[in-house]
């Protein structure tokens, strides 16, 4: 029997997996780094916080994740034209030692020959932008102040690559799951042509910087509808997609990229995840999603973009189906 690691790296790669990769079982998430541990981040039902970046979140009850708050008061970036008043970058350089202990420990709970070791980060460079925004402020500023922006995109990125530094010279990370959601449920927020102008040069830095400092694999999460974006993922260098929805059409996706890039995804949250849910409806989900997509390319898994879910049960209730359509499948 391969390990969860061997049996991602057959799938992705065109080999010979001997069941379906399920969810996130391959993935060790690095999570508590000295910047981590002083990111301030809410509790699902509590009060509001302020970040590392000044952004203000919440977490409403019943809901896959954190957001911003954009109030006026709260909106950080008043003036995209002075963005440089407004934005200040996170502090990176704690004592070696913290970087050292906090690697150690997370050392301590892998192993790498059955998991990848893999940092994990959000928000990404596009949703750093309208978090320190406001959506709507940061999509007409594209349009409107397209130079500010460019200047706003690359510090940021500059800023990630100055953490990946630290992360892979610690923590040897041998994968990178990055969030950074690029579109709705049925259309990108960015045209095509801007997202090649604004966001492929900057990911392509920061991914190729991984790539070149040992990170062996870089999954994506994007939870929307990205399919005219696939071309522009496979030149920065991601290896999997997750979060894919079905609006995407993944078996499409599969045979027309399939051995450039794999597509972790193809089980829409909102479709299983939610109050009242049944056993029922996640067998159906999963059996479809596994007969539809196949065995190469694929790694079934709700869109949500860690392993968890929002409603109790419902992500080892996939699980367990996943294990099921592994044994009628191989």
């Amino acid at each position: 029997m391969l390990t969860k690691r061997q049996n991602l790296l057959e799938t992705i790669h065109g080999g010979n997996p001997d069941r379906f990769v399920n969810q996130y079982e391959a993935f060790k998430m690095i999570m508590g780094t000295p910047v981590g541990k002083r990111n301030a981040r809410p509790i699902k039902g509590g009060d509001p916080v302020v970040d590392m970046w000044g952004v203000t979140k919440s977490f409403p009850a019943n809901t896959p994740g954190a957001f911003p708050v954009h109030t006026p008061d709260k909106i950080v970036i008043k003036d995209i034209e002075n963005w440089r008043d407004y934005v200040k970058a996170p502090f990176l350089d704690y004592p070696e030692e913290e970087w050292l202990e906090s690697a150690a420990q997370f050392e301590k709970s892998i192993d790498r020959n059955e998991q990848f070791a893999t940092f994990f980060y959000a928000p990404g460079i596009f949703e750093q932008c309208h978090y320190l925004m406001e959506i709507q402020n940061c999509l007409m500023a594209f349009y409107e102040y397209p130079d500010e922006m460019h200047e706003l995109i690359d510090f940021i990125c500059d800023w990630e690559i100055a953490y990946a530094e630290k992360i892979c010279k610690y923590y040897k990370p041998d994968a990178l799951f990055h969030h950074d959601d690029w579109g709705s449920q049925i259309s990108t927020f960015l045209s095509p042509a801007m997202f090649e102008e604004f966001l492929l040069p900057a990911y392509k830095r920061l991914y190729g910087y991984y790539k070149a400092h040992g990170v062996e694999l870089i999954a994506h999460h994007s939870d929307s509808y990205a399919a005219t974006l696939v071309p522009y993922m496979i030149e920065m260098g991601i290896d999997i997609w997750q979060g894919v929805m079905t609006s995407n059409n993944v078996p499409e996706l599969i045979k027309k990229y399939g051995g450039q890039i794999s597509f972790m995804g193809d089980i829409d949250s909102a479709t299983v995840d939610y109050e009242g849910w049944t056993k029922e409806v996640v067998d159906r989900e999963v059996e479809r999603a596994c007969t539809e997509c196949g065995k190469l390319y694929f790694i079934p898994n709700a869109s949500q973009g860690l392993p968890v879910s929002t409603f109790p049960g419902v992500y080892d209730a996939l699980s367990a189906a996943i294990d099921e359509m592994s044994k009628k499948m191989f």
